[in-house]
């Protein structure tokens, strides 16, 4: 099924720059660099972060798309430079005939100790090469800067709607948030605001943890994997609020929601596992626990922002505001597994891919923890999910149709 929102990321970690090409976006949608480079900025912040956070500031130049201030409504082209290159250049040089080691900048011996756990070694023997340069160089998370910034122009997008996408980080090596009070996961005014001071509380944390016992938890947690050389993994939830009923579909497998949105969070990188609302505990339990009995209001609300909404409600949201593969008007909760980096500061037991002689892996610049940066990368990775199926249902080649036909919309099933 081809995508009403499709993007694509190139560039390497030590490369030139990273880019990323949106496809889709309607026109007269207002965009400038400051909504991507926010995001950009909270996806390098967390305890536990290497070096490179300190090297790299991300700014996005708009390189095509846009003028004026508003989307054209052909494809939207941004570039991140990266501010290591000039380390690099020798290494990472695209021309022939690359100056030799004698510049002094760093040596060009190739990397032949892949590291246990990364895309290394069956992407050095996928792709014929006896450099695993070439594999860990796009392989690195450093490409998901590019996939903030292409998810910060689809959360401006689903913000003209008045669907905002937020996370939060629930683990992290085993210390866990506590667990948080069902009137979280309401549908209503009440429910959302809770959930954005939750948010609220997660963006000041240096965890992205808005419980205070739990984020001292982890930080100590943190400091201690530091301290061995270790690396630590973690679980965090993205809750998106206002999205109506509707979105995917039952028919095909494909169209499913919950499909789109699993697809779209695998593709980050160290992620191992992804639940939709109350996830595998769901399994654990029986089918009158866990199902989110319907309601009906008797008179329509007061408030503006709900006149348009659905009479019909639900009291919890065990299913994450997601059945039968299409969003029921209930927050989108999506929780994913992130495991510990593979690349450790004590190197784990490997073989040289050229003498086939065991050895210690390479060790790159890396991060002890970056389970707050996933779930930044998270909201991205949600964000053009919905915004994908959002365009598919109500799509236009502007702002004002598909303002226009979702009004409609919302109108019908007012009434029904």
């Amino acid at each position: 099924m081809l995508e009403k929102l499709r993007y694509l990321t190139s560039g390497e970690s030590h490369g030139q720059a990273l880019t990323c090409i949106i496809d889709g976006v309607p026109s007269n949608l207002s965009l400038s660099s400051k909504d991507i480079d926010n995001d950009l900025a909270r996806r390098q912040k967390g305890h536990g972060r290497g070096g490179r956070m300190k090297i790299e500031t991300d700014h996005a130049q708009i390189l095509s798309g846009v003028r004026h201030g508003k989307t054209l409504g052909s494809p939207v082209t941004l570039l991140i430079e990266n501010k290591d290159w000039q380390n690099w250049c020798d290494v990472m040089n695209p021309e022939l005939g690359v100056r030799s080691q004698e510049s002094g900048v760093r040596s060009l011996e190739s990397v032949t100790h892949p590291r246990p756990g990364h895309a290394d070694l069956a992407g050095a023997m996928k792709y014929s090469t006896h450099d695993i340069r070439n594999i860990l160089e796009r392989s690195s998370a450093r490409e998901t800067a590019a996939r903030v910034a292409a998810g910060a122009v689809a959360k401006k997008f689903l913000s003209e709607f008045n669907i905002q996408v937020i996370s939060y980080v629930a683990e992290i090596g085993g210390m866990r948030i506590t667990p948080l009070n069902p009137p979280l996961a309401r549908g209503d005014l009440r429910g959302a605001k809770n959930l954005l001071s939750l948010f609220k509380k997660a963006e000041v944390s240096p965890v992205r943890c808005p419980d205070e016992g739990a984020e001292k938890k982890m930080i100590s947690k943190i400091n201690i994997a530091m301290k061995k050389g270790d690396t630590l993994g973690g679980v965090f939830e993205v809750i998106v609020l206002g999205v109506p009923v509707g979105l995917g579909s039952h028919t095909q497998w494909d169209k499913r929601l919950n499909a789109k949105l699993a697809s779209s969070m695998m593709g980050i990188q160290a992620i191992k596992g992804v639940e939709i609302g109350l996830g595998f505990e769901m399994s654990r339990r029986h089918g009158s626990e866990v199902m989110d009995e319907i309601y009906y209001r008797s008179q329509k609300s007061k408030v503006k922002s709900q006149k348009s909404m659905s009479l019909f409600y639900r009291k919890t949201n065990n299913a994450g505001g997601i059945e039968g593969g299409m969003s029921n008007g209930m927050p989108v909760i999506v929780r994913a597994a992130m495991k510990p980096i593979p690349t450790l500061k004590t190197p784990l037991a490997s073989v040289d891919i050229i003498s086939k002689k065991p050895f210690k892996a390479a060790y790159e610049r890396s991060d002890v923890c970056a389970v707050p940066a996933a779930s930044v990368i998270g909201e991205a990775a949600t964000a053009l999910a919905i915004a994908d199926s959002f365009l598919s249902k109500f799509g236009g080649d502007s702002m004002e149709e598909v303002k226009r036909n979702y009004k409609g919309y919302l109108k019908q099933i007012s009434e029904f």
